[in-house]
């Protein structure tokens, strides 16, 4: 089996949200090393412009970055319409940012729902949304446009920690992609 050839992402406009640091960098990297174009946002612009500067020196493919707070709504179309100036199409979106929050449950503040929920959840909906055109101009030969969102164990099983609001949000996630799935699948985008 030739794998690059059976699974090739050559040439491939890639966006992943948290793509400079832990599982992102990694996801940027795979995608990097087998020729796609990645952009990479973060609200840590600096860790975005460190991580573009290694993963260029991989090749084949290159790696940019568009930095924006996803706590801030104008941050998401801000990133979307400047994703949209450079291209005029995307193959693959990998929504991977994420937040967590641990503490007990008697402790377990307010401001930790809204913080988790509005990252892990509302954020993969609001960016899939504002992505959603380009995803449609990908479509070529029965290749259609791809979302992959990173989900979690801990939305499956109750984890040992209290991590309340991050534990229902990828059971959130979970939910959503089947609901997008669903969804997006009428419009030729695959979703994971």
């Amino acid at each position: 089996m030739d794998a690059p050839t059976l699974f090739s992402v050559k040439d491939k406009v890639v966006l992943i949200t948290g793509g400079a640091k832990g599982i992102g960098r990694m996801i940027s990297e795979g995608f990097v090393r087998n020729g796609a174009k990645v952009y990479i946002t973060s609200r840590d612009a600096s860790a975005c412009a460190t991580a573009c500067t290694e993963l260029n020196k991989l090749g084949p493919g290159s790696a940019h970055y568009i930095a924006a707070d996803f706590y801030k709504e104008s941050e998401v179309k801000r990133l979307c319409d400047e994703l949209a100036a450079k291209e005029k199409k995307l193959h693959v979106l990998v929504n991977n940012s994420g937040s967590n929050w641990g503490e007990g449950y008697d402790e377990y503040p307010e401001s930790a729902w809204v913080r988790v929920l509005t990252l892990n959840l509302h954020r993969v909906f609001t960016v899939t949304q504002g992505v959603t055109p380009l995803l449609e101009e990908a479509q070529e030969d029965g290749n259609p446009g791809r979302v992959i969102n990173i989900g979690s164990v801990d939305g499956l099983r109750v984890p040992a920690l209290g991590t309340f609001a991050y534990s229902a949000s990828k059971a959130g996630l979970h939910h959503l992609s089947r609901v997008l799935a669903h969804h997006l699948g009428q419009r030729n985008i695959t979703y994971v």
